[in-house]
C-alpha cells in the first residue's frame, strides 16, 4: 500500500512531471536520497511507468482529430491481430483501443486538414483488413482532460 509520503510524491509528480527532482523532494518533504529510493520502489511496483515527452501535434500543423469506431469480421480468427498490426503501421494513428460489444476497435487519428484526412481514410484506413463497419466521429472540442488520479 501507499503511505502518505508516496501519495504526496505522486500528486506532485502528476501535477508537474518535468519538475526537478530536488524541487520534488523539497515539496514532498523528503531528502533527495529518500525521494530516489521511493521513486525506484514505485517504478519496480509498476505504479510509475516510463517518462515520455508529450508532443503537441496541433503545434506541428495537425488540425483534424477523428475517432473511428470499427467493427471487425469476427468470423476470421486473426481479425483483431491483423487489423491492429495494419493500424499500427499508419503513422497518423495515435491510439488503438479494443472493446467488447458491437464496436470492436477505436482508432484515434490526426490529420493536417480535411483533404489529408480524406486521403488517409481512403488510401490507408479503409484498406485495413477485416472491417465490416466503420463510423467516424469528428472531434470538435476537448472540454475536459485529466490524467491525474485523486491521491
Amino acid at each position: 500500500m501507499l503511505d502518505d509520503t508516496d501519495r504526496r510524491i505522486l500528486r506532485y509528480l502528476m501535477a508537474d512531471p518535468g519538475m526537478a527532482l530536488s524541487d520534488l523532494a523539497e515539496r514532498a518533504g523528503v531528502t533527495g536520497s529518500t525521494l530516489t529510493r521511493r521513486l525506484d520502489r514505485l517504478r519496480r511496483r509498476g505504479l510509475i511507468g516510463t517518462v515520455q515527452a508529450v508532443v503537441d501535434w496541433k503545434a506541428l500543423g495537425y488540425e483534424v482529430e477523428v475517432s473511428l469506431r470499427v467493427t471487425l469480421d469476427k468470423t476470421q480468427p486473426r481479425a483483431f491481430d491483423e487489423f491492429i498490426q495494419g493500424a499500427r503501421d499508419v503513422p497518423e494513428v495515435l491510439e488503438i483501443q479494443t472493446f467488447l460489444g458491437q464496436v470492436d476497435v477505436r482508432l484515434l487519428i490526426v490529420a493536417r486538414d480535411m483533404a489529408h484526412y480524406q486521403r488517409l481514410y481512403r488510401e490507408h484506413l479503409l484498406t485495413l483488413p477485416h472491417i465490416t463497419d466503420i463510423e467516424a466521429l469528428m472531434h470538435v472540442a476537448r472540454v475536459f482532460e485529466n490524467e491525474a488520479l485523486p491521491l
